[in-house]
C-alpha cells in the first residue's frame, strides 16, 4: 500500500466515524414515577434525528401515545393510524405518537437502527412522530403497569403527563368509542 491510499483510507473512516457521531442517538432518558397515573420522564430521537423528551415536549393538550416492543407489532400500530389521523384533522388539541421501545443498546447499535427506519419511513409525518426509546423496558413497563411486551399498548396522555385513558392491542370500534368519549370529556370539540 502506498502512502496515498492509507491516507486516503484513513481519511474515510475518519469522516465515517465522524458522520455517526452527528447522527447517533444518544442514551434515552427514563425517570420512573411512583405514580401510576402520570406518564414517566422519556427521551428519545425522532426519525428526522431530533431528541425530544416527554411529557415536556408534547405539542398538544391530549397526545396519543402508541408504544410498541416488537418489529411485528408495526401491523398491529398500524390498525390504530387511519384513526389516530381521522381525530387529529377534527381536534385541534390532538395529536398521536409511535414510541417503538427498545433495550438500552451502543451508539453503534441505535444508530444502525434508527437509520434503518428512517430509511423505510419515508413519510415525514410518520418520521416526526416516530421517537424510539433505548431504555430499561422492564422500569418502563412497571412504572406503566405493562404486563408483558406481547401487545402494543395505547395511552391517552395530558400535556403534563397524566394518563387518561389506555388500552392494549389493535384498534377496534368499541376502544375507539372510549377514547373519543374521553377527548369529548376534554374539549367542546364535535367529533363524530
Amino acid at each position: 500500500m502506498t502512502i496515498l491510499t492509507i491516507i486516503l483510507i484513513s481519511g474515510l473512516v475518519i469522516g465515517g466515524v465522524g458522520l455517526m457521531w452527528q447522527i447517533a442517538p444518544s442514551k434515552s432518558k427514563l425517570l420512573v414515577k411512583s405514580d401510576e397515573t402520570s406518564f414517566p420522564v422519556v427521551s428519545g430521537y425522532n426519525l428526522n434525528r431530533q431528541e425530544l423528551e416527554f411529557p415536556q415536549d408534547f405539542e398538544k393538550d391530549l397526545n396519543l401515545i402508541i408504544i410498541a416492543f416488537q418489529q411485528y407489532q408495526q401491523r398491529i400500530v398500524n390498525t390504530w393510524l387511519p384513526f389516530a389521523q381521522e381525530i387529529e384533522a377534527a381536534f385541534p388539541e390532538f395529536i398521536y405518537y409511535e414510541l417503538p421501545t427498545i433495550n438500552e443498546m451502543p451508539s453503534f447499535s441505535r444508530t444502525f437502527i434508527n437509520e434503518g427506519m428512517r430509511a423505510g419511513i419515508p413519510d415525514q409525518t410518520a418520521r416526526e412522530r416516530t421517537i424510539t426509546l433505548y431504555i430499561n423496558k422492564d422500569a418502563f413497563k412497571s412504572t406503566l403497569n405493562i404486563p408483558d411486551e406481547n401487545n402494543i399498548y395505547i395511552f391517552l396522555v395530558e400535556r403534563e403527563g397524566n394518563i387518561l385513558w389506555r388500552a392494549a392491542g389493535e384498534f377496534s370500534e368499541d376502544k375507539a368509542g372510549e377514547l373519543i368519549q374521553v377527548i369529548k370529556e376534554r374539549s367542546d370539540s364535535d367529533i363524530h
